[in-house]
């Protein structure tokens, strides 16, 4: 008799860390529970998952770029988006959001092919797909698919949730974000659903680039700062995770010349580390008090000659490992780094500077999980402020300790990789 094959889930997270990392985690699960996850992988992250033990397939025609032209191109990009990062949400939409949500669509149209070509080679029984648009390849491979949000919860428009990308709080009026949103978008937007119809989708509603699965759909919005919303969510249909946290290398904390204080680690993601400019100030505020700092700044590592002897660079930091031992962890809002933060009980101090940053600034300031800054007219003073009212907050230290206790003990990312399972074909 021949054995049963173990089901094969084809993981494509967009490109970005936050993505591909949340996604680190479900496939670590899936593979506990029997299944062989692999990774269909971008131009510029073929590797990435290697590292975790995964198999991965780069999707024919996608760029095969070097880690140096990789970096090159994303140092183009912050070059010209710089200035765009310190203006508010609604300022962003024609300066930063609509390119973006441009590229983001000639990407999609420019892999249909070899994504269509890779998925009838794998033949995979489910499909898991962490981005904000939808790919008719995968809709079409004729398998469950699993739609994964790990982005900010806004993703999913309700009329109690503020608008994706808005950086609105609950109950602000939406009107003039949501008109302009859509007006900025409109373009690519129009193009995408041409993209869509051509391939037999049905076009989707203005200003969204992406549909629910009718199989099973993962929302990484943790129960302390989800919205109540107008119309529930089917829990047919619908998993909220209360956390998705990979398992990282355990790490242990240099010595440093002025090593005394709580820790504090501090990241902004791989775009944001580019901002060395951005860096240095913050450097100087930390020079300023009573804490130690681990600053994850990149690629741009050798940019810093002079760094204060109560911080400590590195280019690259197994996260998880590292928040679970900070007493803060100050970030740009990326879902991904909000949900580590709370599962591990660490009050957030956000800058966000562009996309869901915005909206999961909001939500940790009106929750009472952090504080918000906006880059747009922080002064150092209120940094350093921010700083020290979030370290010395026991009330929202014992609060946030005893949710990640809760989340912790859910094990959700195990659930996320129940769940998918369950969506497979009997």
């Amino acid at each position: 008799m021949t054995a049963r094959r173990s089901p094969l889930i084809a993981i494509f997270p967009e490109a970005s860390f936050g993505a591909a990392l949340n996604c680190v985690g479900i496939a670590q699960q899936l593979a506990k529970q029997g299944a062989t996850p692999v990774f269909l992988t971008h131009g510029g992250f073929h590797g990435v998952f290697a590292d975790y033990g995964f198999d991965e397939y780069r999707i024919p025609g996608e760029p095969d770029l070097t880690a140096d032209e990789t970096q090159s191109y994303w140092q183009d990009f912050l070059s010209h988006h710089l200035p765009h990062f310190n203006l508010p949400p609604q300022e962003q939409l024609t300066t930063y959001v609509a390119p973006v949500w441009q590229a983001i669509v000639d990407g999609a149209m420019a892999v249909e092919a070899g994504l269509q070509s890779l998925l009838a080679r794998l033949k995979p029984d489910a499909v898991v797909i962490d981005n904000v648009i939808m790919f008719p390849a995968i809709a079409n491979a004729g398998v469950p698919w699993v739609r994964v949000v790990s982005c900010a919860e806004t993703e999913l428009p309700d009329p109690c949730v503020p608008p994706y990308l808005s950086g609105l709080a609950s109950g602000a009026d939406p009107a003039a974000f949501t008109a302009a949103y859509r007006a900025a978008t409109a373009p690519s937007h129009m193009a995408y659903n041409t993209f869509r119809t051509d391939h037999g989708l049905p076009p989707l509603a203005e200003g969204l680039f992406m549909e629910p699965s009718p199989y099973l759909n993962l929302l990484l919005a943790p129960d302390i700062t989800r919205h109540t919303r107008a119309t529930p969510l089917d829990p047919g249909r619908y998993t909220c995770l209360d956390g998705c946290v990979r398992q990282e290398a355990p790490y242990t904390p240099p010595a440093f010349p002025r090593d005394t204080g709580p820790l504090v680690y501090v990241s902004f993601g791989s775009l944001g580390a580019m901002d060395t400019a951005f860096f240095g100030r913050l450097l100087e505020v930390f020079a300023t008090l009573p804490a130690r700092f681990l600053v994850n700044v990149g690629a741009g590592i050798d940019s810093y000659s002079s760094v204060p002897d109560n911080v400590h660079l590195q280019d690259w930091f197994p996260q998880p490992s590292v928040v679970a031992q900070c007493e803060l962890f100050i970030h740009h809002g990326g879902n991904n780094s909000f949900c580590e933060a709370l599962f591990h009980g660490v009050p957030s101090l956000i800058l966000p500077y562009c996309w869901d940053g915005h909206d999961n600034a909001a939500r940790a300031a009106e929750t009472g999980v952090g504080q918000a800054l906006p880059r747009w007219d922080m002064t150092d003073a209120a940094l350093a402020r921010a700083i020290t009212e979030l370290m010395g907050d026991s009330t929202m230290r014992d609060r946030l300790r005893a949710n990640a206790a809760q989340m912790q003990k859910a094990d959700h990312v195990a659930l996320a990789a129940r769940r998918i399972l369950e969506v497979l074909p009997a």
